[in-house]
């Protein structure tokens, strides 16, 4: 935004009126500004390329997205609703990644974020000769087995038993080892408390 265009911004920001193209009048309006940009304003206010007034007017409540680079799953969840959009419009509604093509998804870095990610996954749904698509249709390189999946995913078993195991632990702790009250503290019955000690490590015996 040049600099005498954001000097108008300004204005109406700070005085919630607006002047028609050649009218003489002032309109005053009651609007919402939700504003989005791919630069670093407050570096661009240091080289007087933004203004600073402005900047602080519009960035009262600012909530930053990180590149998809940085957000570990995220590629593949959107390139999953790419692909479904692309598949009903090309119609071809049953195409889906094969397991490769996943895994590239995840270990690609896009640098072009979520239009590099669109721009593979239309290419792909007009290119694919099945309904698995392949790395090589989305113009990604196959990665190495285990590239690429998603360093955040964990199996659900996984977490019911971390939990289990802190709530017992915390329970065993409040009722200082009292397996009566801490069966209690858990809304459990002592057989049941003694199982879940006994999947989590903690039965009598092993420490």
């Amino acid at each position: 935004m040049p600099l005498p265009l954001q000097a108008k911004m300004l204005r109406f920001l700070q005085e919630r009126v607006i002047e028609r193209i050649g009218g003489r009048q002032a309109i005053p309006v009651d609007v919402r500004i939700v504003a989005a940009t791919n630069k670093e304003l407050e570096a661009a206010v240091g080289r007087g390329e933004f203004r600073q007034d402005l900047y602080y007017r519009i960035a009262e409540v600012a909530i930053p997205i990180p590149p998809l680079r940085e957000r570990d799953g995220d590629a593949l969840l959107i390139a999953n609703a790419l692909l479904r959009n692309a598949g009903k419009r090309h119609g071809r509604p049953d195409l889906r990644f094969s397991s490769e093509a996943a895994r590239a998804i995840g270990a690609h870095r896009w640098a072009g974020n979520v239009r590099e990610l669109e721009n593979a996954v239309n290419r792909a749904a007009i290119m694919a000769e099945a309904q698995a698509i392949t790395a090589s249709e989305l113009g990604l390189p196959v990665p190495a087995e285990g590239e690429g999946a998603d360093p955040g995913f964990v199996n659900l078993r996984d977490v019911r038993l971390r939990a289990e195991t802190q709530a017992l632990q915390k329970a065993l702790a409040l009722s200082g080892g009292n397996l009566s009250r801490a069966a209690e503290l858990l809304g459990i019955a002592r057989p049941t408390l003694y199982d879940l000690m006994e999947r989590a490590g903690l039965a009598p015996g092993n420490g």
